[in-house]
């Protein structure tokens, strides 16, 4: 491993950047996103209480996976904006839960940890690699050889429900039973991504094959459609054929991006018609009445107030993966400027609670909505940092030598190279299985909660 001074967009001191007000944005102007960007950042960052040397689980009602989800909306915006006022808090928290087997499977969070919420901690420990974000804890394995553990236990469960012809079960451990028959599409889209991107930052084939073997089979089971709708999940039991109809816009990002960069990596126009079609059939997340026009909404909960904890970051996720899948595919610009201008727009004119500017929920009211909170912070925060992909402002994803391990911030080198990790502690880079299972060590967490976010996901427990 070769250790060098950071090759991440220049810092910008937090200085230069001027919060502004979010009513004040201008799209078309980096300064502009930049400033409201800072405030709403500031915002969405008061909800955790996490240090420089400490990570701290989120308030309830909020899950572990959520804190995993808003690191990676904050590495987008130390990224996207030079601002790095957040990336010790980041990066201690990403290093904290790494679990003893360095990839994510964490003990005290074994009640709760389903495949998609350690999904999400992999979404943001590749971001971390794509970015060549400082990594100072030289007794951890660098940020892409965490992705590759995380995606090593992943496919050590792939097919274990022994239906539907593969897949992965919703959760993992029988403490938490609930979802142990539900094989859902975040799980195996988060799958899918993952393996997509390890496939390009590494040249390894075999997750460019698992890539296409898992977008294939969620084809095959229907639960992504001819239309390009992403479904919710089916039941094991019933060999995923009682598919859900239900639909979120993350589930439909999650398979959107991975596709994009599949295009990358393949050259093949089959995965850019495949990007291109499930971002046209989000457009479905838009426009719920006819004054609101192009307004992005979560339609299975937003308009009847039965959007969870989880449910009201999803916009967040959206917006993320839909802006980055343009790097690869630039033919979806013309949608996102369609459609993601006008919700941003409309979105900033929630962030009106008071003196701190606090977003809302009902991007659509165009008013602050009495429904602020964690979830909706990302979720603006995303929207309106994400232009800067579409304004030429941001560096893609890097891959191959281009990424590097950072040990200190501001961009120092490394006086001392990352450890060797072996096979035999399960931290090893190398494509396969994990050849023994996680045992049962943990007490359900939260049961009764967590079930219910079952419920919600699923519109109804099978």
């Amino acid at each position: 491993m070769v250790f060098v001074k950071s090759i991440r967009p220049a810092a910008v001191g937090t200085a230069l950047i001027a919060a502004l007000a979010p009513k004040d944005l201008n799209i078309s102007d980096p300064t502009s996103i930049k400033g409201v960007a800072k405030t709403i950042a500031a915002n969405t960052m008061s909800y955790y209480t996490g240090t420089e040397t400490k990570f701290a689980d989120l308030p309830q009602p909020h899950y572990w996976w959520q804190a995993g989800a808003l690191m990676g909306s904050m590495l987008d915006y130390s990224h996207y904006t030079g601002d790095t006022t957040y990336d010790k808090l980041i990066a201690r928290a990403l290093l904290d839960q790494v679990g003893p087997d360095f990839n994510y499977m964490l003990p005290s969070h074994f009640g709760q940890e389903g495949n998609d919420d350690q999904a999400f901690w992999g979404f943001s420990v590749l971001s971390a690699a794509e970015t060549n974000f400082p990594h100072p804890d030289e007794n951890v394995p660098s940020w892409l050889t965490l992705g590759e553990n995380l995606w090593n236990s992943l496919h050590s469960r792939w097919g274990i429900s022994g239906a539907c012809n593969g897949g992965l079960l919703w959760q993992i451990f029988p403490q938490n039973p609930n979802g142990l028959d539900y094989i859902n599409t975040v799980s195996n889209g988060g799958f899918f991504q993952i393996s997509a991107r390890l496939a390009r930052a590494t040249g390894n084939k075999t997750y460019a094959d698992w890539a296409e073997k898992i977008y294939d089979w969620t084809e095959a089971v229907g639960m992504i459609d001819a239309s390009g709708n992403v479904h919710d999940g089916a039941s094991a039991k019933k060999n995923c054929t009682d598919t859900n109809p239900l639909t979120f816009s993350y589930s439909a990002a999650i398979y959107l991006y991975g596709a994009a960069v599949m295009a990358d990596v393949t050259a093949d126009q089959r995965w850019t018609n495949r990007a291109t079609k499930i971002l046209d059939a989000s457009k479905s997340f838009f426009g719920p009445f006819p004054n609101a026009t192009n307004i992005m909404y979560e339609h299975a909960c937003e308009q009847v107030g039965t959007c969870n904890a989880d449910m009201r970051s999803f916009k967040a996720y959206f917006s993320r993966f839909a802006y980055k899948s343009t790097v690869f595919v630039p033919s979806l610009q013309e949608t996102i400027q369609e459609f993601w201008w006008p919700s941003v727009q409309a979105a900033v004119k929630t962030c009106a609670d008071g003196t701190r500017n606090k977003c809302g929920q009902r991007w659509y009211t165009q008013q602050y909505d009495g429904r602020g909170g964690l979830g909706e912070e990302m979720s603006a925060l995303e929207t309106v940092q994400g232009l800067l992909v579409g304004l030429g402002q941001t560096q893609g994803p890097l891959k191959g030598d281009q990424i590097k391990t950072v040990r200190e911030f501001g961009g120092s080198a490394a006086s001392k190279p990352e450890p060797t990790k072996t096979a035999g502690d399960k931290s090893a880079s190398a494509v396969g299985v994990e050849q023994t299972e996680q045992s049962s060590r943990a007490a359900s967490v939260r049961r009764g909660v967590r079930m219910l976010r079952g419920w919600s996901r699923r519109g109804g427990l099978a």
